[in-house]
């Protein structure tokens, strides 16, 4: 017996159901989309905290402001491991990459 969807007025479960639910293609491109947008917030706030421009951070990386520019960009989606490590350096950080397992719906 299939399960009734209960009626919500949450914009996001509506929207979730009507673009999502049902599609493992586009779960995947929002997740990929998500970690970009994390990687991109992640440089920009640390970049910030460290009080310094992109021109700054650039220079200290050993690279353009507009490459720095483009990896805070939310829509970018070059990232490379060892550029991540150089920024991570000069700002006194460490990358750390993650793998974390998909939340699977268990089948009916």
């Amino acid at each position: 017996m299939a399960k009734e969807k209960k009626p919500t007025t949450d914009a996001v479960n509506i929207l979730h159901r009507r673009f999502y639910e049902g599609k493992p293609a586009r779960l995947a491109s929002l997740e990929e989309e998500r970690a970009n947008a994390d990687i991109a917030r992640k440089i920009y706030d640390l970049r910030t905290k460290a009080g310094l421009t992109q021109r700054e951070l650039a220079k200290m990386v050993g690279t353009s402001a507009s490459a720095i520019c483009r990896l805070e960009d939310a829509d970018y989606e070059g990232h490379s491991l060892s550029m991540l490590r150089r920024i991570a350096a000069v700002l006194n950080q460490r990358a750390e990459i993650r793998f974390i397992p998909l939340k699977r719906k268990k089948a009916a």
